[in-house]
């Protein structure tokens, strides 16, 4: 055990040893040295005992540091880990830095030094303030996800993708952000900007390398269900994933040779269909566009590559299309329909082409009506009116038309519209082989390319005999060169590309002239493992042990924003699945439970705007514009008039400028304090306005535990476990009121109920209080001084996992060594949760008349008739006739007069 004073022996403190106000700048100093030089966070590397494996999700260390904001994750996971750790399970929580990426980059070049020299930086400063808040991190354990010896395994994993076929480039439009200079990602593109700059992005053909993540799309959903995740994460990798059941059908086309594939969910409206839209984009446009045609194609074509694809997707925005010239044939029926073009379908999602049904779409209707296309029922009710009556589309209900003739009967008529009918026509294309049953998902391969310097170089050499050649594992890393400059070129080329050492090698396999990909890998590739790497983070021969993996993985518990649930969780699944076929682990899921925190948001002063502006950030980075409001720096609004001031109510972050660092508050008002605000505040998972009253309150209620603890001390003895229990009323009141406690914050902690837990301390607390001020004018009893005994030995561990370095304190007073975190959790007796007695209110018409005291689970009946007999009650029925008795078992009993 590790131990808190050099000779391993500590005296309890005595009344007037103990000040009258705690001081927790000296005991917060104090006990974050003594826990570092103990090496108290350390993780076991043995044990026979079970494990919990604890991970907030890897944080980029920014110049500006943690908020106040951050500690709302960071808190109420440390919390759990310790209580688990008390608890008797060996505890992994450790911490690293997201390091690569843009952010990085951009404050290098702002501050014009190497972001190699200014990570390091921003990561001592993250450490700094993690520990002066109590987060029990195992700092042996850090990892960077810049050091070579990382992203040599980074590398490592790309190989291994490339070689299961999951990892290949190719020219392609990607989305292009200017301000970036980079691809990006379509998980990357919120409301058609950039995600990180919020610039709009452009669509730019480029050579890119791509992960083939859609070659998991079934099994990514498959397992989503057996995930102990918030249901709206899951929803909406559900929805990103977008897997989309029905039929790929083939229209011929009139005039030429090539036949056209459409992807349809309901391929039993095949007959309803009156033309064919196709992407203004697609590749047989120009081969279907007639002469007369052509003039009027290639403008619309012009204006559609303008739009945004928000702007196309919109379902307000008034439907635009061309006729190309050209007709297809309806596979079922041998109908000649045209062929149009129209922006609202994307080339990026089924096969670019649809097949049009107005009558049963209402996109199709409008556009059907627009341009005087014929609208066809294929289901109908008795109700329906006539097509040219028709003021919407249906898509539901009704039976199908019969489309037979005489000699050739329709096999579908008075069908009716659901699932099995269209089994049944997917079941009769296939057995004409003019169509096919088909899982269609909107999930893209993800683009991993980035035209950057700061990033995980992509291990592949172009030679102009051999092709695509991979680094030989045993010449990895591939080390990022010094670069004194980091703009990425006009033309979009990283600025590796500068660099003729870098660039020019032999081909590992032919050995001619060769050259190194200059693109580099985005920042998520490093974290869609990192999670492996924690469990054996020393490792120089290979990514991780599978001892230590199998010792530690899954995670148990992963804390952070929901902003990452279609990015970060959605590739380091999609990783994990990878890696386990590869056989390096037995799990394909890495997160076995999950939990987000909500915002906090900051009272902002701003100032009205009339036009879109740029925002730029205390880093360089792109701040916000939110809505008509602009936030105002600190210098700006010590001369902005104050009666344009505007407030709001926004998230707390640096581009906005309204951070609150938690060294300033762990300053003034102590990083317990801090934490236990952090916790109580709201729900976890409920949006938080920051107000410093709380945090003061917060810090006064430290205070009163401090003095109720400090009044009982002189009636402590050690001894109390060694006496019968007490049977006194008063001290079982303190006794009931402490197991009631440990039950519910144990409970409270396991589901991140945190501020009812802390509620149940307070609670505690102010039955101490209450018990002090019965006993402080008197001797206490025998009984009372063992219950007395028993809450003061058991209160520092039940607030250790909260509020650590109170806890340790209290512990010291007591005469006990070593550390709270070393101890056991109190353990409940489940006899003092059985109240002998319990309070009923007895209200008059709503008002409180009497308390009654009465056994759990008295009768209805019984607690009427107690309640109308009640001594206090019979004043206020006197000349009143009882209309009605409102009984609520163990709580309250109303009567209603008149």
């Amino acid at each position: 055990m590790a131990q808190i004073q050099d000779d391993g022996q500590s005296k309890m403190s005595s009344p007037e040893e103990t000040p009258d106000r705690y001081d927790f700048n000296a005991a917060e100093s104090k006990w974050q040295a003594l826990w570092e030089r103990a090496g108290l966070f350390r993780t076991p590397e043995d044990s026979s005992r079970p494990k919990l494996y604890a991970l907030d999700f890897f944080p980029y260390p920014s110049g500006a540091g943690i908020s106040v904001g951050h500690c709302r994750n960071y808190v109420p996971l440390d919390v759990y880990a310790r209580m688990k750790r008390m608890a008797g399970y060996d505890v992994l929580h450790p911490m690293g830095w997201d390091a690569f990426g843009q952010p990085a980059e951009n404050a290098a070049m702002r501050l014009r030094v190497s972001p190699r020299d200014l990570v390091p930086r921003y990561a001592a400063n993250y450490k700094h303030q993690l520990k002066l808040i109590g987060i029990s991190y195992d700092w042996d354990r850090e990892i960077n996800s810049s050091d070579p010896e990382y992203y040599r395994w980074t590398q490592y994993f790309f190989l291994l993708l490339y070689r299961r076929g999951l990892a290949y480039r190719q020219t392609a439009p990607i989305n292009w952000c200017p301000s970036c200079r980079t691809g990006i990602a379509n998980e990357e593109v919120v409301a058609n900007r950039c995600w990180r700059c919020e610039s709009l992005v452009e669509k730019r053909p480029m050579p890119q390398w791509y992960f083939r993540i859609t070659a998991y799309a079934e099994r990514l959903l498959d397992t989503l269900d057996g995930l102990a995740w918030p249901e709206g994460i899951r929803a909406m990798q559900r929805a990103w994933i977008g897997k989309s059941q029905g039929a790929e059908v083939v229209f011929g086309l009139q005039g030429l040779p090539e036949t056209l594939c459409v992807f349809t969910t309901r391929p039993d409206t095949l007959w309803g269909a009156t033309f064919m839209v196709l992407a203004p984009e697609h590749p047989l446009v120009p081969d279907l566009t007639t002469a007369d045609r052509s003039a009027e194609v290639e403008a619309y074509r012009d204006r559609a590559a303008a739009l945004t694809e928000i702007d196309r997707q919109s379902t307000e925005r008034p439907k635009t299309g061309v006729f190309t010239g050209s007709f297809a044939v309806n596979p079922v029926n041998g109908e000649a329909i045209p062929i149009w073009i129209a922006d609202y379908v994307l080339m990026g999602y089924g096969t670019g082409a649809i097949m049009a049904v107005p009558a049963h779409d209402q996109r199709d209707f409008e556009f059907a009506r627009k341009y005087g296309i014929e609208v066809r029922w294929v289901y109908r009710t008795p109700e329906s009116p006539p097509e040219a009556e028709m003021e919407r589309a249906e898509p539901a209900g009704g039976s199908m038309v019969d489309f037979g003739t005489p000699d050739r009967p329709f096999p579908f008529a008075g069908a009716p519209n659901d699932k099995e009918t269209v089994g049944a026509v997917i079941r009769w294309l296939e057995d004409r082989r003019i169509g096919h049953e088909q899982v269609n998902y909107r999930l893209r391969d993800w683009l991993i390319s980035r035209q950057r310097y700061w990033g995980a170089p992509i291990p592949i050499i172009h030679c102009d005999v051999c092709g695509e050649e991979p680094v030989p594992e045993a010449d990895l890393p591939v080390l990022l060169p010094d670069l004194s400059r980091y703009e990425s070129g006009l033309g979009g080329e990283s600025p590796l590309a500068n660099v003729p050492e870098f660039v020019n090698v032999s081909c590992p396999k032919c050995g001619a002239p060769a050259r190194r990909e200059t693109d580099t890998m985005a920042g998520f590739a490093c974290s869609s493992w990192y999670f492996l790497r924690f469990a054996d983070p020393h490792n120089g021969s290979e990514p991780f042990s599978q001892e230590a993996v199998r010792r530690w993985l899954p995670v148990d518990l992963y804390v952070g924003g929901a902003e990452h649930a279609v990015m970060h969780l959605l590739y380091a699944r999609f990783w994990t699945k990878v890696i386990h076929d590869a056989g390096l682990i037995t799990f394909d899921e890495p997160f076995t439970r999950l939990r987000n925190q909500g915002m906090l948001l900051a009272h902002t002063p701003g100032r009205e705007v009339v036009q879109a502006e740029e925002v730029e950030g205390d880093e360089g980075d792109a701040g916000e514009l939110i809505e008509d409001w602009k936030p105002l720096k600190p210098d700006e609004l010590a001369t902005f008039p104050p009666e344009k001031v505007q407030y709001r109510w926004v998230k707390m972050s640096k581009s906005l400028f309204n951070v609150v660092t938690p060294d300033a508050m762990a300053e003034q008002y102590g990083a317990d304090s801090l934490r236990l605000f952090g916790m109580f505040a709201a729900p976890f998972e409920d949006t938080v306005k920051w107000n410093e009253s709380g945090i003061d309150a917060m810090a006064k209620w430290v205070q009163r535990l401090w003095q109720v603890y400090r009044d009982l001390l002189p009636i402590y003895t050690a001894d109390w476990r060694n006496q019968p229990a007490p049977s006194e009323p008063g001290a079982l009141v303190l006794r009931r009121s402490l197991h009631a406690t440990i039950h519910k914050v144990t409970g409270d902690i396991e589901e991140f109920r945190l501020n009812t837990a802390v509620a149940a301390l307070m609670g505690l607390v102010n039955r101490a209080s209450a018990f002090r001020n019965d006993v402080a004018t008197r001797r206490p009893s025998a009984d009372e001084q063992l219950a007395a005994s028993e809450f003061l030995e058991t209160l520092p561990l039940l607030i250790s996992p909260a509020a650590p370095h109170l806890a340790d304190t209290l512990w010291e007073m007591l005469g006990k060594t070593g550390f709270t975190l070393e101890q056991p959790w109190p353990a409940c007796d489940p006899a003092m949760l059985i109240l002998d007695a319990i309070t009923v209110v007895v209200q008059v018409n709503g008002k409180l008349r009497a308390q009654l005291e009465a056994a759990p689970g008295t009768p209805d009946a019984e607690l009427q008739e107690m309640a109308l007999a009640a001594e206090r009650v019979q004043p206020w029925l006197e000349g009143k006739t009882i209309r009605r008795v409102i009984v609520v078992p163990d709580k309250l009993v109303n009567v209603v007069v008149s």
